[in-house]
């Protein structure tokens, strides 16, 4: 396994749809290795194949004191509830901002045995696992931002805008 290099804006791998996974085979399987271990070095709680520079359908959530979820080709299914929150990316170091998401999200994918497994989350995870798809499709959390303005500089007090 190995660390992959992160992409970071304005790479343009990060604004283009990501290609739908065929095959789950032997170079699949080890990509998905090699994104979990990028992602836990880089203390993150999620990444999608396009943030290390693969244009495929693949995320990695790794949430704290929970099994890893991989799923390929995921689709939310169902979204209920809206929300304001803070959220950062991988992607976009150094900085953060508020964007609406979902209060609860269904999504559904295969596993990397090829079954098609559904995950219902709430909070944090649900936040995750759109942030992540959100990249499948090019798009970033800026890019929800209603106003850029206040997109905000990790560290910087409220005061100081």
């Amino acid at each position: 396994m190995a660390v992959l290099p992160l992409r970071f804006l304005p790479d343009p791998v990060l604004k283009q749809k990501a290609k739908r996974v065929r095959t789950i085979d032997d170079s699949i399987k080890k990509l998905v290795a090699n994104m979990i271990e990028t992602m836990h070095a880089v203390e993150g709680i999620g990444l999608a194949a396009p943030q290390v520079g693969v244009p495929l359908r693949i995320i990695v959530i790794g949430m704290p004191e929970e099994e890893e979820i991989v799923l390929t080709n995921p689709e939310i299914v169902r979204k209920a509830g809206d929300r304001i929150i803070e959220e950062k990316c991988l992607s976009i170091p150094g900085y953060y901002g508020e964007v609406k998401r979902a209060e609860s999200v269904t999504v559904k994918g295969r596993n990397l045995a090829g079954k098609e497994i559904r995950v219902k989350a709430e909070d944090l995870l649900a936040q995750a696992i759109e942030h992540e798809i959100d990249h499948l499709n090019g798009t970033l959390y800026v890019d929800h931002m209603e106003d850029m303005d206040k997109l905000r500089k990790t560290g910087q007090r409220e005061a100081e805008s």
